[in-house]
């Protein structure tokens, strides 16, 4: 049994089984992944994958009950890979952040700019997706920490930690009539709408809020990015709610923005780490940097709390 074998199952299933993708990201070849399977179910004694011909379809029952096992031992040993770096030198490496677009446009710039100063020697890798994406490259390894308002409590592997509290802001044109009264529901129900696709950014709130009273909105356009929604509002074709972090009074002079707190309740942005996840020193230091009560000390309790194990050293 070698690492090679373990990596080309985790891949298959990655690689919703296709062989071909799988070579690819092995940078090995299709034999050769064919190979390593075979040689370790033989060792095994029963087979990992369903086939039809010699396409992989789907896990055996017994594939499904060792997957756990198989990247278990895979994450171990990038943990131990990683904390032998860590105890060799603690200032060069590579951190990846996954975070949702508002997230890394709006609320990012001033963590990575301190980190930057901080630790000149590690290259920043930025990620940007929709929550469940986030969530997924926390999940496959490909991010360390991930930044995100929905979806990542949805994860019993992940450690979630709150922070940040925002509300939504309305943006109109000047001289809208939603600046003359006191912002409601029932008045933006009147309006077409411009706002976050399902899933992005509080669009959960907003639809919540709209149920409840039996109101259905009129939503033209929906987009991922605060700065697509603005660029449409201020061309006329309807009223925009997003994120309040999103509108800047000197950026945005040909618009207006009404806060929606009280429509909409509060937010709150999410740091996410994968529970069993060993992270460099650095990695401790980027989360703090984007929201400073959760210090080092703060997140390893996070961890062992969720039946993970921090780093040591």
């Amino acid at each position: 049994m070698n690492f090679q074998q373990l990596r080309s199952v985790r891949e298959a299933i990655r690689c919703n089984f296709n062989l071909t993708d799988v070579a690819e990201a092995l940078h090995t070849s299709q034999p050769g992944v064919s190979r390593q399977i075979r040689e370790l179910e033989e060792e095994l004694g029963f087979e990992l994958f369903v086939r039809s011909g010699k396409r992989l379809t789907g896990l055996t029952v017994p594939g499904a009950h060792v997957l756990p096992i198989i990247e278990g031992i895979l994450l171990g040993a990038a943990n131990l890979r990683t904390a032998g770096q860590d105890l060799n030198d603690k200032q060069e490496g590579v951190l990846s952040i996954a975070a949702t677009h508002s997230q890394a446009r709006y609320a990012l710039p001033t963590a990575v700019e301190a980190f930057r100063t901080q630790y000149p020697n590690v290259s920043l890798h930025l990620h940007q997706g929709s929550p469940r994406q986030v969530a997924e490259m926390l999940l496959s390894g490909d991010a360390d920490v991930g930044i995100a308002t929905e979806a990542l409590d949805g994860y019993e592997e992940l450690v979630v930690m709150p922070t940040f509290q925002w509300t939504h802001a309305v943006i109109v044109s000047p001289g809208h009539p939603l600046l003359d009264e006191p912002l409601s529901v029932e008045r933006l129900a009147q309006f077409p709408l411009i706002t976050y696709d399902n899933g992005f950014t509080g669009r959960t709130k907003i639809n919540q809020a709209f149920a409840q009273k039996n109101l259905s909105p009129n939503i033209v356009l929906s987009a991922m990015d605060a700065d697509v929604i603005k660029t449409y509002v201020q061309l006329g074709l309807g009223v925009g709610i997003v994120a309040s972090i999103a509108y800047d009074h000197e950026r945005d002079q040909a618009l207006r923005a009404i806060d929606a707190g009280s429509v909409f309740g509060l937010n709150q942005t999410k740091v996410a780490i994968l529970k069993n996840n060993y992270l460099r020193g650095y990695a401790y230091a980027f989360i703090e940097a984007f929201y400073p009560p959760l210090n080092r000390d703060i997140v390893e309790q996070a961890q062992i709390d969720k039946g993970g194990f921090p780093t040591q050293f």
